[in-house]
């Protein structure tokens, strides 16, 4: 039965991890497994898939458990963007070419805000998700995009650019702006 997140040791059980104890793998995989599969079935849509991405995950976060930075973020934030990763490259790879690109941004749009709707609901987020949303919606549209589509789907800037249809430089320019905005708004409201 796996422990409350806020009672279980991520960064302790990544670093045994890292020193190559199996038990520790297995620890992690009881206390996470449902939740990353839930977020790999939501990002891929198809739940073999999923099950495979959940696998590579599980194996990449073994074999790189040792590049985790304690000092860069939580230790369950890193094993969510690994799993997380691996299944917008399989969503990435499975996409038809043959789907007219404005059929495609609007079903991009969609899972962005699904997203990031399922991850406001969930326990871990509640307090911080009315706070990050005001935030978010205090951005003007295209910027509040882009700052979805680059920590919400984990798009490279040159590919949010090209979705906006913007310079790659203004794309830059408005991510830096908006998390620069995002965290003095973050700042002057007080959690609950």
């Amino acid at each position: 039965m796996s422990v409350h997140f806020d009672d279980f040791d991520y960064e302790t059980t990544l670093l045994a991890c890292a020193a190559g104890e199996r038990g520790a793998m297995q620890r992690l995989y009881e206390q996470e497994a449902g939740r990353l599969l839930g977020v790999v079935r939501r990002i891929v849509r198809d739940g073999a898939l999923a099950e495979d991405v959940l696998h590579d995950a599980c194996v990449n976060i073994w074999t790189r458990a040792a590049s985790f930075d304690p000092a860069r973020g939580s230790a369950r934030g890193w094993i969510y963007s690994v799993a997380r990763n691996l299944a917008l490259n399989a969503r990435r790879d499975d996409r038809d070419a043959d789907v007219p690109h404005d059929t495609l941004q609007a079903i991009d749009d969609q899972a962005s805000l699904a997203a990031w709707e399922a991850v406001s609901r969930s326990a871990q987020w509640a307090d911080s998700a009315g706070r990050v949303g005001h935030c978010l919606s205090e951005l003007e549209p295209v910027r509040r995009d882009c700052i979805l589509y680059a920590y919400v789907e984990g798009l490279t800037q040159k590919e949010i650019a090209a979705r906006v249809e913007a310079p790659l430089g203004t794309v830059k320019a408005w991510i830096q702006r908006s998390l620069v905005a995002l965290r003095a708004c973050m700042s002057s409201i007080t959690p609950r």
